[in-house]
């Protein structure tokens, strides 16, 4: 014998009802079964409405039931053939008649006790079982109705009857006994020994088929919903949730405590005490498998799924008069539930000088005024604090008996929290290690479980969400690469890279799925683009919630660096190859380097320097080592090594300036780069992270910018004005050639002082080979000092630059692993 279930949602149409006699056929050669059902999908909802509003005297109650009475006639004739409708109308007629009459009377006294209410209720699901009794006749089953109030008997505490489990069994027993055929039940209901219909609670019908499984030692239970069994976190809040394929009824309890709703505690019980194996299904997927709950032991992975509560407000009881106090918690406690209180969560300082109690926030105001009058006197002579109340909380736990006595699962739960800025309120966990519960801000909550499930379910699949600010040369260039090397990274690395903020100067906009980076549109093309606004922009990020979400800026602009320290309080990683931060000044940087350690965030800007050359981190690796730096050495601009290398070769100095424009190794305003500033603020970085106190007014800079080129009304007049000093900068050429020299733009760090200028320099030094863009920077240290360290490469380029971003952002795809 099987017992199957099928909820509103699977009955509410006449094509999920077709689909789920589909399902019957499919069982009638597997032996002998009984279905449960529930009402037609809103029916139960739209009852208690409506009597609610006659009880209110609002008289639209009477349209409600006349359009659930048509929805009704129609499921009567879309379902059972013209010449078999009578019987069938007939009966549903009856009972809105009756039903008619209820509310009719309630309207009229202006009262509904729960007797009343569940009488209304009853009638859901009494109309649904009857007509697909007889639909199912019409189909060919032998199927019987059967009204669950004749043998399931109950107490009289309406709207949440206890179940007479002795009387129950032996009717249920003796009913099928001498009725053979399909039993097509009701579910939710039951009645009293004196003939009074009851419900039987949330998640009635589960528990009816439950009631029914176990009288008849039923081989399984099948509950046919609409999703394919438990899943592992609540799908509407996180996307990549998934179905777990088996459970323990312990952990399956739990779950559904703190709000998985696939299943109830009550559903479970009757089945449990039998050993009864229960499997939820989907009615709109029949061959998927679905969760089995069973009584068998753990196995697979630390956790087996995470579940939530919102609506939930903590109450924290203080009191230094409260310190080893004996009985504060039974008073607490007695005085909650006294007022019929149900906690959710406990946690309490080993001192009792705090209890902290969790319950639904609809239930705020009678538990904090039970606290209060239990300890009036304790308040009045300031022995405890006036009861305090945080509000918009929720509850997150994960669930799996795997936990037991395993290391490292409540570690891996509030690390994951903590990392990605989320508060943790309260903490309880029971000696069972089958459950770890915390208690976090509302608005971090889908934040929290996605953290959460990525922590514990996808630990192998991380996914990095990007807010990029920059989408000139080297941000196209970065999403282009990204796009490129995104199925790669998703199949070796298991690492996904979203977009989800795009802006410039101008424009901005967001995407809660990603952008599609293979077509991703400009900020000001992009649907419901918005004017920039930077603190909008972070404001977003900020709302958007998301777990490792990472800012990233591919600007040189200084008002995007001044809000970096805002965006680490806010615990989101930032890589950029904007020097304006770190070469500011030095109490910013310091800043900053303090932030982002304090909130364990990483802040990366390996393209600072030499693009994507790893010039950054190697210092550091040397610094962390122990390793001291004498002196650094450096061609930094990759734009004034390709100028003053292709100088060499005939062209005139302002035709390579124009060039290297062209080709875009220089800043937009190539006087940004012949400056000296940009190999300045270099020098200066390096000289940071080599520990030296190093400010910008401690570096000398050669400037290559002849003095009336400086202040010119556009690039164009610049150049023109270049072009007059050409001769200077050939006869600087010609007396380095005479010399067996070559000109090199470099920056030298020594003893505290820096210096940035032209140096000619004979083939006993190593930059005398240097070409094209390339960099080389030497690390002259007490582990490296009689051979400098040498790093060399391109140094200048969007496309560089852009690879520079990418591998920090990879980087930090990898750090919490």
């Amino acid at each position: 014998m099987k017992i199957l279930k099928f909820g509103g949602s699977s009955v509410a149409n006449k094509e999920n009802i077709l689909k789920v006699f589909k399902i019957l056929r499919s069982q009638q050669n597997k032996g002998e079964f009984a279905v449960v059902f529930s009402a037609f999908g809103g029916v139960t909802e739209i009852l208690l409405n409506s009597a609610e509003k006659a009880r209110q005297g609002d008289r639209t109650y009477v349209d409600e039931v006349k359009a659930l009475e048509d929805r009704h006639f129609e499921a009567v004739k879309q379902l059972i053939p013209i010449q078999l409708q009578s019987t069938v109308l007939t009966f549903v007629k009856v009972r809105f008649n009756e039903l008619e009459d209820l509310f009719h009377g309630i309207f009229l006294i202006k009262e509904c006790s729960p007797r009343t209410l569940d009488y209304v209720a009853s009638f859901g699901e009494r109309l649904s079982a009857f007509i697909l009794t007889e639909a199912m006749k019409v189909e060919g089953f032998q199927a019987i109705y059967l009204d669950a109030r004749a043998v399931v008997r109950t107490n009289d505490r309406f709207g949440n009857a206890k179940v007479d489990f002795s009387a129950t069994n032996d009717l249920i027993l003796d009913y099928f006994h001498q009725h053979p055929g399909l039993k097509v039940i009701t579910g939710f209901i039951g009645s009293t020994e004196k003939g009074e219909t009851t419900t039987l609670g949330r998640s009635g019908s589960d528990y009816t088929a439950a009631i029914f499984a176990s009288a008849l030692q039923a081989e399984s239970l099948e509950i046919w919903t609409d999703v394919s069994g438990v899943l592992t976190a609540d799908p509407r809040l996180v996307y990549t949730a998934f179905t777990i394929p088996q459970l323990t009824y312990s952990e399956a309890m739990e779950l559904s405590h703190f709000g998985a709703k696939v299943i109830f505690p009550a559903t479970m019980q009757p089945a449990m005490k039998k050993g009864i194996p229960i499997y939820i299904k989907n009615t709109f997927d029949p061959a998927n498998p679905g969760t089995l709950i069973n009584g068998e032991g753990p196995s697979g992975k630390l956790i087996k799924g995470i579940s939530s509560m919102s609506g939930v407000s903590l109450l924290n009881i203080e009191g230094s008069g409260l310190i080893e106090l004996v009985g504060v918690s039974r008073r607490v406690f007695g005085a909650l539930a006294d007022a019929n209180i149900h906690v959710l969560l406990i946690s309490q300082a080993s001192s009792e000088h705090s209890i902290c109690v969790a319950i639904r926030s609809l239930e705020v105001p009678r538990a904090k005024e039970a606290i209060e009058k239990e300890f009036l006197y304790e308040i009045k002579n300031g022995e405890m604090d006036p009861v305090v109340v945080v509000p918009d909380m929720s509850v997150v736990a994960v669930v799996g008996e795997n936990m037991k006595h395993n290391p490292g699962a409540s570690g891996r739960m509030f690390q994951s929290l903590g990392r990605n800025n989320i508060n943790v309120y309260a903490i309880a966990q029971g000696s069972s290690e089958l459950n770890i519960s915390a208690v976090v801000s509302q608005a971090d909550l889908q934040k929290a479980l996605n953290v959460l499930h990525e922590s514990f379910f996808l630990s192998d699949n991380k996914v990095l969400h990007l807010f990029l600010v920059g989408v000139g040369l080297i941000g196209k260039a970065l999403i282009k690469m990204i796009a490129n090397q995104r199925e790669k990274l998703q199949r070796e690395n298991d690492l996904d890279i979203q977009i989800h903020g795009i802006a410039n100067s101008r424009f901005m906009a967001f995407h809660e799925d990603g952008f599609d980076l293979r077509n991703c549109p400009n900020p000001e093309n992009a649907p419901d683009s918005k004017p920039m606004d930077l603190e909008k922009f972070i404001q977003q990020m900020e709302e958007m919630n998301f777990s490792n979400s990472v800012f990233v800026d591919c600007t040189a602009s200084q008002n995007v660096a001044d809000v970096y320290e805002r965006v680490l309080e806010a615990s989101v990683p930032i890589v950029t190859p904007n020097k304006k931060a770190n070469s500011g000044s030095l109490e910013k940087y310091k800043a900053l380097k303090k932030l982002a350690y304090k909130r364990g965030v990483k802040f990366l800007y390996e393209t600072n320097v030499a693009a994507g050359l790893p010039v950054i981190n190697t210092l550091q690796d040397l610094m962390l080592s122990g390793d001291k730096v004498i002196r650094i050495e450096a061609v930094l601009s990759g734009s004034m090594n390709y100028i003053f290398s292709e100088f060499e070769n005939g062209l005139s100095f302002s035709e390579v300036v124009r060039l290297a424009k062209e080709k875009g190794y220089t800043e937009p305003d190539p006087r940004d780069d012949l400056s000296g500033m940009d190999v300045g603020r270099k020098i200066l970085i390096l000289g940071r992270e080599a520990e030296q106190d190093l400010h910008f007014e401690d570096i000398s800079i050669q400037s290559m910018v002849p003095e009336d080129c400086i202040e010119t009304k556009d690039i164009e007049e610049f150049f023109t004005r270049l072009k007059i000093h050409d001769g200077t900068f050939s006869e600087m050429l010609q007396k380095a050639k005479s010399e067996g020299k070559k000109l090199r733009f470099m920056a030298t760090l020594e003893n505290g002082k820096a210096k940035v200028g032209l140096n000619a320099l004979d083939s006993s030094h190593p930059f005398y080979t240097l070409k094209g863009s390339d960099n080389m920077i030497l690390f002259t240290t007490e582990r490296y000092h009689d051979f400098p360290m040498i790093i060399r490469g391109p140094g200048a380029g969007a496309d560089v630059t852009a690879a520079g971003v990418f591998a920090d952002v990879i980087r930090l795809g990898n750090y919490s692993r």
